[in-house]
């Protein structure tokens, strides 16, 4: 599907997908709105993935077929693809159009979730973040949970495309909406699978009294390679 969707390097994901004064953007709404949170987020990245040209859509094959995709497994994996798109629709992050004898047609929206079309970041001006392909073609989306990969995300928004370390601020962790669990949990798991790295440093000056702080950094170069080699070679 990456081959198909012809795109080189990266899928770029608007700021107002991950970001929002509220403390609720639409990203924390996808992995905390009940359960399901890792079938929809999931879906909703690879759809993202897929419908690389306007209008954005998508002659959407049998659930069973995105089932195997993105790895649903249990009882009734169709019927938890069938249920995350019809979730996705109901909030506005797709437009699902009904087909005489066929399954429906996905439509891509706008990710602020204001109803409106769906245009690439790149193409309107707007900032945004670039979640590398490796995250398909090695196995990362099969591998790595729901919060694990929003923290993924979150974090490479807070990098801002620079190769250093850096610390997420009080207002950060309000504006991407992580509970501090959420937080602890997914980064604790992320640099267990060398994916990130993170550093206690001393916040304040030399006469200040030296709060410590984590600064983070992902480790972009391990997402080229498959995550079964991080049992392989600790």
């Amino acid at each position: 599907m990456v081959k198909r969707s012809k795109r080189a390097k990266q899928v770029p994901f608007a700021k107002e997908f991950l970001q929002s004064p509220s403390g609720s953007p639409p990203l924390s709404q996808l992995i905390q709105g009940g359960r399901g949170g890792e079938v929809r987020l999931k879906l909703y990245l690879t759809i993202t993935m897929i419908a690389t040209r306007a209008p954005h859509e998508l002659n959407s094959p049998s659930p069973g077929w995105w089932a195997q995709l993105i790895g649903v497994t249990g009882k009734t994996p169709s019927r938890r693809v069938a249920t995350g798109l019809r979730w996705l629709a109901q909030h506005d992050f797709i437009r699902l159009t009904p087909r005489v004898g066929n399954y429906p047609v996905i439509t891509l929206l706008d990710p602020a979730l204001s109803k409106e079309p769906y245009v690439r970041p790149l193409a309107n001006g707007s900032r945004y973040i670039s979640l590398p392909l490796e995250i398909w073609t090695q196995g990362w989306i099969l591998d790595l949970s729901a919060t694990e990969l929003a923290l993924l995300m979150v974090l490479l928004d807070i990098q801002q495309g620079k190769d250093q370390a850096r610390y997420a601020t009080g207002y950060d962790r309000v504006a991407y909406g992580l509970s501090p669990d959420t937080w602890t949990r997914a980064t604790k798991t992320l640099a267990e699978r060398g994916l990130l790295r993170v550093r206690r440093v001393p916040q304040g000056g030399e006469f200040d009294y030296r709060r410590m702080r984590n600064v983070y950094r992902v480790n972009r170069e391990r997402l080229t390679q498959p995550p079964v080699l991080d049992d392989q070679h600790p």
